[in-house]
């Protein structure tokens, strides 16, 4: 006897319908995670007071967003995700959603999250979060990516934005501070991402996305990780500098960005061992964590030193 679930399976075509978890990973949690983090700690450090209310809300909106360009992303480029060992299982390449399913998903939650960072909160964080989105999508995903390996050093300014996002939502401005943070990240992506890329250069090459290991090679990767992290870490020491934190932060980024160089610098000597590459790309997460921490840390504290 057939079934109502197996008539329906025949009407559609479909052996598989997305459950919750399968539009979950549309989100990219892992990725959405970090973003939210950064928006909040720009939410917190931003002078001045937001109700508790407003203040989880501009969180949510930045992680609807956030989620809302990773789905996008994965909408666009399912056709490269099915040919890379690294994607080949996410919701869309392997049919657990289908490609229109998750481009509605995507602008539903885009249109959603601004709309309701602009009505509950300001318009000047609305505008940050739309351009986020929008940046990612048709300036990253759509252009860069997979015409010119600077895809990672211009299209990284999209997940620079939130704490710029979190301090606009408490402060209705763009500051010197916020655009620090926003800094930070921006200089922080391209050895991250490059780290990756020269363990997974193999997926990109195949599927002709021009990373920078790809196109000009192991060596000029190496290069570019050293040269960008000579120019983070002593960024990351910038706030302390300027008088925005105290010397909890400034102590603590000093340590965190020679800790940076010095695995930068075993990427660059080691050629092509990829245990060093691998090492960098964990040690460059937990980098932008602490220094997130510990700005919120020594906002805390105050002025124990």
């Amino acid at each position: 006897m057939t079934t109502k679930m197996d008539n329906a399976t025949l009407v559609s075509g479909r052996d598989h319908f997305p459950t919750a978890s399968d539009y979950w990973s549309l989100l990219k949690p892992r990725v959405m995670s970090l973003v939210v983090f950064t928006g909040a700690v720009g939410l917190y450090l931003a002078p001045g007071t937001i109700h508790p209310i407003l203040a989880f809300t501009a969180i949510l909106c930045i992680a609807v967003g956030a989620g809302a360009s990773g789905c996008l992303n994965m909408w666009y480029d399912a056709d490269i995700d099915a040919r890379m060992k690294r994607t080949i299982n996410r919701a869309v390449p392997s049919g657990r959603v289908t490609p229109g399913e998750a481009l509605g998903f995507g602008i539903t939650l885009s249109v959603a999250s601004v709309v309701l960072m602009w009505l509950a909160i300001n318009w000047v964080a609305a505008a940050l979060l739309a351009l986020t989105i929008c940046f990612y999508v048709f300036v990253y995903t759509m252009w860069l990516k997979r015409r010119t390996p600077q895809n990672i050093v211009i299209g990284g300014a999209a997940g620079a934005f939130p704490p710029m996002i979190g301090w606009a939502a408490v402060t209705g401005t763009v500051s010197l501070e916020s655009v620090l943070l926003f800094a930070i990240i921006f200089f922080w992506t391209p050895p991250h991402f490059w780290a990756l890329s020269l363990f997974t250069s193999e997926d990109y090459k195949a599927v002709g996305v021009p990373m920078l290991p790809v196109v000009s090679g192991e060596r000029e990767t190496r290069k570019q990780i050293l040269i960008y992290s000579l120019l983070l870490a002593p960024l990351g020491v910038v706030p302390w500098m300027i008088g925005m934190t105290g010397a909890i932060y400034g102590i603590s980024a000093s340590l965190l960005g020679l800790a940076f160089v010095v695995q930068a610098w075993r990427v660059w000597r080691e050629r092509v061992e990829v245990q060093a590459a691998r090492g960098l790309f964990k040690l460059s997460l937990l980098y932008l964590f602490m220094i997130f921490i510990m700005l919120l840390v020594d906002h805390v504290v105050g002025g124990f030193f």
